[in-house]
């Protein structure tokens, strides 16, 4: 189980909108349709099933669990909880203490008030595990399972299945994340939100199952471009969303990275990144953070500058070759001939 400047901002809306207008002209281009694959993805409430082994019991309701959820169960109790193997029911009376106490009570309540229902997210998982199965026919599309775990994980990855932890997508004004900000800073919490959860089992999928990085690709461009076509990825198979929540990043953000795209690149151009093979330079660059250092006045820069400019790497790369299939991009191994190929000069 698997459990991720230059100037000021001023003059530069008219651009944006240029390139907001500019990206839904290419989504409206590159959708497809899909209406007529036969698919329907169905979010089993494991937290409800889970949640009679307090009421019925124990034995008769965990047998049933392993046999409706199989690994899935044991990943659960075994490495979210960390209460023990399920072959051994001493596990049991870490539950009985579990759902006894007040926190689990007060956060299922909560889970159960903002998901009466999961009809939404199935509607959205449906069309994107669509897209999934036009370019990819032969994908063997996982199972869906949905519980809360205290705050252990926001999506699992396991053998045929995916996992929705609905804690973590209570949104960003939860009165349960102020107490984990030592865990989940404001930047990372603000993001635990209903219209979060689909794009981040979309992206877990990507990177972790079907399209997972090559431990071979050290240079920053590799890694950027890497990540620029699981972003591309995303447009495809998320095409109405909007790019702020692709990325993670605010409104502002967004606006930020737009506006200043060519310095962005020249940045790292001046300063010799593209072929860098040191870790710890690169991940400035790739990791979470409220903004990137020595980037932006008042830190009010975007993080992830190098994944944002992978991505606009890749779709330069895709307008310019529009033969070029979903699959074929992908396969591409040579970022340099992505990058080369893509004539990416920013302005």
């Amino acid at each position: 189980m698997t459990i991720l400047y230059p100037g000021k901002l001023k003059h530069f809306y008219a651009l944006f909108l240029v390139a907001a207008l500019l990206a839904s002209c290419k989504n409206d281009k590159n959708n497809v349709d899909v209406s007529g694959i036969k698919l329907e993805v169905h979010i089993e409430r494991f937290d409800y099933d889970f949640d009679q082994l307090g009421k019925k019991p124990k034995l008769q309701q965990a047998d049933l669990l392993q046999k409706k959820y199989g690994l899935f169960y044991a990943d659960f109790v075994q490495r979210m909880l960390e209460f023990g193997s399920v072959r051994d029911t001493a596990y049991f009376d870490k539950l009985n203490q579990m759902f006894a106490g007040k926190p689990y009570q007060d956060l299922k309540h909560e889970v159960d008030s903002i998901y009466p229902d999961l009809d939404k997210q199935e509607e959205q998982l449906t069309d994107a595990f669509k897209r999934i199965k036009y370019y990819f026919p032969k994908k063997q599309l996982p199972k869906v399972y949905a519980y809360f775990s205290g705050f252990q994980a926001q999506t699992t990855l396991g053998n045929g299945y995916v996992g929705v932890g609905l804690d973590m997508f209570l949104g960003s004004k939860s009165k349960f994340y102020p107490a984990l900000i030592a865990t989940f800073p404001h930047y990372i919490s603000r993001r635990f939100t209903p219209d979060n959860m689909v794009p981040r089992v979309i992206e877990g999928m990507i990177h972790e199952d079907m399209f997972p990085e090559s431990s071979a690709d050290k240079t920053f461009l590799s890694k950027i471009v890497y990540e620029g076509k699981m972003m591309y990825l995303m447009d495809q198979l998320l095409p109405t969303l909007p790019d702020s929540i692709k990325i993670g990043y605010t409104t502002q953000q967004m606006e930020w990275s737009r506006a200043f795209e060519a310095n962005i690149w020249g940045y790292f151009l001046e300063e010799n990144l593209l072929y860098e093979t040191d870790f710890l330079k690169q991940q400035k660059y790739l990791n979470e953070a409220p903004f990137t250092p020595g980037l932006g006045e008042k830190n009010e820069s975007a993080p992830k500058l190098g994944i944002y400019t992978g991505w606009q790497i890749v779709r330069s790369y895709m307008l310019k070759h529009p033969d070029t299939t979903l699959p074929k991009l992908l396969a591409i191994k040579d970022a340099q001939q992505i990058l080369d190929g893509a004539g990416y000069h920013p302005k």
